[in-house]
């Protein structure tokens, strides 16, 4: 059984975070399958949008805490060996904040630790009303990785970021919809239609548009005012040439639903 399984169906790539024994907590296999699978279905004409999400009843616990209380993880690295190492599997959180196609973490039961921190590096987060959510680090003596501090901050804010950092509060998926930590919360038998309803509808619309639209939000993190009209400039004028626009602007005068191609 593999740590990661793929789907893909009607423009759709699922990523499947499969050790539901340990609640989807990280293991190399599946770290390394994400790094493979992600910059992939970036490039495959056949995927518009990718959901990540846990097999059973987890989404994530993150790192692997019983593997780490036995010892087996990098013994006898250095901590610079350590460190490049888990730099590298945190590329996982930036393809999926940066990659060329919408991300959505479809989210059921506990997301801790790191498997927050990718879920919140999705663009986004659909989740059960069984959904749990915790940073946890603090709780094992850690500060954190895989990007939580940045997307968290960015998403609550700076007080509540550090907040739920210092504190590793558990919070329930009515308190993340209230926080805007999710985008939406959906009863638990109706999460897979909500999320991949949405995904669908995602890789359906004009996917040339939605990279430059997921380009300027990224963009409007970091950059000034300026620079954002500047960019924003280009991208519409880019936009305005693709045949989406056109069909856009036809079914709009025709008052019919478009028939985006991702051209």
């Amino acid at each position: 059984m593999a740590d990661l399984e793929e789907r893909v169906a009607d423009g759709v790539a699922v990523l499947t975070m499969n050790r539901p024994e340990r609640r989807n907590a990280l293991s190399n296999a599946m770290v390394e399958g994400l790094l493979e699978a992600l910059p992939r279905l970036a490039g495959d004409d056949a995927v518009g949008c990718i959901v990540l999400t846990g097999a059973g009843p987890a989404f994530s616990a993150g790192g692997d805490v019983k593997a780490m209380a036995e010892g087996t993880s990098l013994a006898g690295a250095t901590m610079e060996q350590k460190a490049d190492r888990l730099r590298s599997r945190m590329e996982v959180s930036r393809l999926l904040h940066e990659l060329s196609k919408p991300t959505i973490a479809m989210l059921r039961g506990p997301a801790a630790g790191a498997g927050l921190s990718m879920a919140l590096a999705c663009d986004l987060r659909i989740a059960s009303d069984n959904a749990r959510f915790t940073t946890a680090f603090a709780k094992v003596g850690f500060s954190g990785d895989f990007g939580g501090s940045y997307f968290l901050t960015k998403l609550v804010g700076t007080a509540k970021a550090r907040e739920l950092y210092f504190t590793a509060e558990l919070i329930d998926a009515a308190e993340a919809l209230r926080l805007g930590l999710v985008n939406r919360v959906v009863a638990d038998g109706e999460l897979e239609a909500a999320a991949l309803g949405l995904a669908r509808q995602l890789a359906a619309g004009p996917r040339v548009a939605l990279r430059y639209i997921k380009r300027n939000m990224n963009a409007a993190e970091h950059l000034s005012l300026k620079e954002c009209l500047d960019l924003e400039a280009w991208h519409h004028t880019r936009t305005a040439a693709t045949e989406d626009h056109t069909e856009g602007a036809r079914a709009f005068a025709e008052k019919r639903p478009p028939a985006f191609k991702g051209r």
